[in-house]
């Protein structure tokens, strides 16, 4: 399976995922959580969709790109962060395990090199 069908597969189920979560935190958690922990589970789903909708647009730039390697390394950076950054968030909220708040951050990280990897892949590449 290539980068655009991999990717594009993810993005497409954490897409999924991310509408799901975010009805279950509006309809399910809304009387179950303080304001302050509904609002982190949905700053969670929030950065879920956006880097659900970046898989898309990695998968999609590497078609013009024939696939690097760079490309595929910022797919799975931003694949990595979504469960650290937004699994975290999730864990978070719903446990009131505050240690869990520590693993946001490298989610986060993750994030940032994906975007890197994606902008210098893009910023390299020869245009046709």
């Amino acid at each position: 399976m290539g980068l655009f069908n991999k990717y594009g597969a993810f993005g497409a189920m954490h897409a999924l995922l991310a509408v799901a979560l975010g009805a279950f935190a509006s309809h399910g958690l809304k009387s179950r959580l303080t304001a302050e922990m509904l609002n982190v589970f949905e700053t969670g789903v929030r950065y879920h969709m956006y880097h659900a909708i970046g898989l898309f647009l990695l998968a999609l730039a590497s078609v013009r790109l024939s696939s690097s390697n760079t490309m595929r390394w910022a797919a799975r950076f931003m694949h990595i962060g979504i469960f650290l950054f937004s699994g975290s968030l999730y864990a978070l909220s719903l446990s009131d395990v505050k240690w869990l708040g520590a693993i946001t951050p490298l989610g986060g990280v993750a994030f940032i090199v994906a975007w890197g990897l994606a902008a210098y892949t893009l910023w390299k590449a020869k245009s046709e």
